[in-house]
């Protein structure tokens, strides 16, 4: 029963690429090509964030923010509970790369004098146009899906993990369509496609991990 399971190397390779890919991201894309330069180095971040903006770039950022946390939250639960090192290994990168996109994101809105959090918190409100069914996973919200994780151990935990992580990621790649058809700010256009190319790797890379389990 502890019998170690082989993993695809292809979907190892993949998913360490794409994460690697997500926290590099999140550090380079803070300038949008062609904005002018109006200040020092300091100003880089703020002059790329003061670029117009709409109440979908608004809801975008801040529900991505709590939606970011939410697989924060669950994947330091897996380096925690993980049964293999392969899914333990897989929630360190995750909280790595989503934690820096959480930062730049609230930046923004300081920048836009928007507040960091969604108006009535973040349990089930309506938020504009941002499907709530985007934040949920297999019919759960964050706080079921963490309390379902905490009781589960080894190969059932890393199964269950990866399931739900998929189906968080499904629901990021929706808030970013969203942000696509309605947002105005180029900086949050470029993290919304930057997140549905990052997402999509790595949904693939996991459906593959979990065919291995």
């Amino acid at each position: 029963m502890n019998r170690p399971k082989t993993l695809l190397p292809a979907a190892i390779a993949t998913l360490a690429l794409v994460l690697a890919g997500c926290g590099e991201s999140a550090e380079d894309s803070g300038t949008p090509s062609g904005t002018a330069g109006g200040g020092g180095a300091p100003a880089t971040t703020q002059t790329a964030t003061d670029e117009a903006h709409n109440d979908a770039d608004t809801t975008f950022a801040q529900m991505m923010i709590v939606h970011h946390e939410g697989a924060i939250e669950m994947a330091d639960l897996a380096v925690q509970q993980a049964g293999s090192e392969e899914v333990r290994a897989l929630g360190e990168d995750i909280s790595a790369a989503q934690g820096p996109e959480i930062e730049k994101m609230k930046s923004w809105l300081s920048a836009w004098g928007e507040e960091s959090t969604p108006a009535g918190g973040t349990g089930g409100m309506d938020h504009g146009d941002m499907d709530m069914g985007s934040m949920e996973m297999d019919g759960m919200n964050q706080q079921e899906a963490m309390a379902e994780l905490q009781t589960l151990s080894g190969t059932d935990f890393d199964r269950r993990f990866l399931e739900l992580m998929i189906a968080h990621h499904r629901g990021a790649v929706e808030m970013a369509q969203a942000e696509l058809e309605d947002g105005r700010n180029p900086q949050a256009l470029e993290l919304a496609e930057k997140i549905i190319a990052d997402q999509e790797a790595e949904i693939a890379a996991m459906e593959q991990l979990l065919q291995n389990l």
